[in-house]
């Protein structure tokens, strides 16, 4: 039995940008389907681009902002995939599993705390700008 997108051997290549797209936001809506953390991530998502709006970001600060939006989101989805990758590998407890997908959680909290601090240093300058102006 193949995959979609899948070979015998492999994956597809002949595949049209617009059915690899297709995947690939098939595979989103998979993804954040169901995934509390998805949800808490991308209303803090919500919550800091409004805030940006709201303190009038410059553009290098949006940058900034957008990319470490963008790492904790990825991060997510890769935890949420080798979380279920895993359920199909061993239905059962797995302490080696476990291990595994650990450290997976350990790389979003990472990322997270990491793009925190790249928030607090963009909107307290942002701030500090505004009441010295």
């Amino acid at each position: 039995m193949t995959q979609r997108g899948m070979t015998q051997t492999g994956p597809t290549t002949n595949r049209s940008w617009r059915k690899k797209f297709a995947n690939s936001l098939r595979g989103v809506k998979r993804g954040v389907r169901g995934e509390g953390s998805f949800f808490v991530h991308f209303f803090c998502a919500i919550s800091v681009v409004a805030a940006g709006f709201v303190l009038g970001l410059s553009l290098p600060q949006w940058g900034l902002v957008l990319v470490c939006i963008t790492m904790v989101l990825s991060a997510e989805m890769f935890n949420t995939a080798l979380e279920r990758l895993g359920a199909i590998i061993d239905e059962k407890p797995n302490p080696r599993l476990g291990e595994v997908l650990d450290i997976a959680s350990a790389a979003v909290l990472i990322t997270a705390v990491g793009a925190a601090a790249v928030g607090a240093l963009v909107f307290l300058s942002r701030l500090s700008e505004m009441l010295t102006s």
